[in-house]
Parts: structure tokens; C-alpha cells; sequence
């Protein structure tokens, strides 16, 4: 089944130098974006860090400090990322969790306020872990009924990735599904906005998954001695709160969060 997008949908997987979204750095970077009517283009990016590969991460993917080292940085290919990504909506595999804030937190870095908010977010690892919890390798045999050659190269992941998306919606189009309250219905649907909604655990604030919202729309910590409190009680409870986040190790994303959060508080509240 093909996709039916207003707007094009853009598949990406990044390969690092390890998993943490604020200290490591992207290797090597692939896009595939799919346009309404099932156009597609292909970018791929094989990157310098400017930082040591992990031994873990380059037994993964298979790249080396020597492979990039003539390579150029991502601030040096950045604002082609950026406008190839222009007015995208995005998927990937594992991607709400780990590629779309190492994404967005490299473009800061690279001093582009990359726009998330009016976008959809189609996690694929989500959908197939609710329907059929297995890797992407076992996805893609399940889905496709073909093997999956050149695992963990970042093109073989990504258009891997899109064909599995699209066999889901050919697989569950009609299959229900019994979320955690016993609400039954039938969520994978040919259409981006029931996907990104189906593909979240949780409504994130921040791209990390370290404030999320509550049924009232409310920003809640999710980590640390304040977890479950919302961001406006801490702040007017402990005004110091902000600032030891600023200066502690948070992605930039989330700290600019909590900069909006208090610029929007009353001055006399705070």
C-alpha cells in the first residue's frame, strides 16, 4: 500500500559515534523522502564527528575515525539537511526516541532553530513493537518476506524502514487494537497524523522524553526528585530549578523548552 501524504514524509537513520544525544555526534546520515504521489529522494551523508568513534558504535555500523577523518562536519553540510528536510514531516525506526533529538540537537549546534512543532513524527519501531514486538532485521522479514542485506548501513536501515511502513498498513488496516484503559480500536490508518499518534508512548514536551504533557496539556518532569510535578509548580516552587538545568547536561532542545515555559509564567509568580 502507498502512502497517502498532504505533504512529504521524509525517512531518515542516523549512525554515531555513540547514544548519547548530547555528547556524541552523527556519522553518517541518510534521508529518503517520499513525496505525495510516492516520489522519492535519496541523500546520504557520511560525516567527520570531530570526536573518536566509539569501539561499540563502529562494531555496529562499521565505520571507522580513519573512514572520516577527509570528510566534512555537520555544520558544513547542515543548511543541506535543513532544506532538504523543508516542510517534511519525519519517520524512522527508534526515531522519537534517539534520531530525531540527535537530529535536532546537532542542527542547534550548527546554530539552526530546526522547527519540530508543526511536525508529525512516524516512529515505525512504535508501531511494530504495539503489533509485533521484534527488531528491525525480524520487521522486515515478518513484513516484506525478504532478508534484510547490509544491516545497519544507513540506506539498507532507512528504505528498509519504508517498505516495512508500508506492509504494516497493507497488514493492520482493518486490525484492532486494545490500548491499556480497554479502548478498542483500529489505529494504523493510511494517513500521518493517525500514524504519529499511534507511534508515541507518550505525548512528549521535549524531544528526550524528559518532560512530557498530562491530560491537561500540562508540562511534566519525568526524571529526577521532581518527577511527575509539572514545570510551572517547580519553577514557582524553587525558582533555582531552572537554572541548574540550564547549566546541567540536558539536550539544548529541552533547556530551550524550559526557557519558554518560564518566559510565559508571570514575572510575579516566579
Amino acid at each position: 500500500m502507498e502512502l497517502q501524504l498532504k505533504r512529504p514524509l521524509a525517512f531518515f537513520d542516523i549512525e554515531s559515534t555513540g547514544l548519547n544525544v548530547i555528547r556524541d555526534r552523527i556519522v553518517e546520515l541518510c534521508i529518503v523522502k517520499v513525496h505525495p504521489g510516492s516520489k522519492t529522494e535519496t541523500k546520504t551523508w557520511l560525516l567527520n564527528p570531530e570526536i573518536p568513534i566509539s569501539k561499540e558504535a563502529s562494531d555496529i555500523h562499521g565505520i571507522t575515525d580513519e573512514m572520516v577523518q577527509d570528510k566534512p562536519t555537520f555544520k558544513q553540510v547542515a543548511h543541506d539537511v535543513e532544506r532538504f528536510l523543508a516542510n517534511s514531516d519525519l519517520a524512522g525506526y527508534n526515531s522519537n526516541r534517539f534520531d530525531i533529538p540527535m537530529l535536532v540537537e546537532e542542527l542547534m549546534r550548527a546554530g539552526i532553530d530546526f522547527e519540530v512543532e508543526n511536525r508529525r513524527f512516524v516512529d515505525v519501531q512504535n508501531i511494530f513493537m504495539k503489533m509485533e514486538p521484534r527488531t528491525l532485521k525480524a520487521a522486515y522479514r515478518f513484513y516484506v518476506q525478504k532478508e534484510l542485506e547490509n544491516a545497519h548501513s544507513a540506506e539498507a536501515d532507512v528504505m528498509a524502514t519504508y517498505e516495512v511502513l508500508k506492509a504494516q498498513l497493507d497488514r493492520y488496516q482493518d486490525t484492532e487494537f486494545e490500548d491499556k484503559k480497554g479502548k478498542i480500536t483500529k489505529p494504523v490508518l493510511n494517513d500521518v497524523d493517525a500514524l504519529a499518534r499511534f507511534s508515541q508512548h507518550h505525548r512528549n514536551a521535549d524531544l528526550s522524553g524528559q518532560v512530557i504533557y498530562n491530560a491537561d496539556g500540562k508540562e511534566v518532569f519525568q526524571f529526577g526528585k521532581h518527577k511527575g510535578k509539572t514545570v510551572e509548580e517547580v519553577f514557582r516552587a524553587e525558582p533555582a530549578y531552572y537554572d541548574w538545568m540550564q547549566r546541567a547536561d540536558f539536550p539544548l532542545y529541552t533547556k530551550r523548552l524550559m526557557t519558554r515555559i518560564k518566559l510565559r509564567m508571570a514575572p510575579s509568580n516566579l
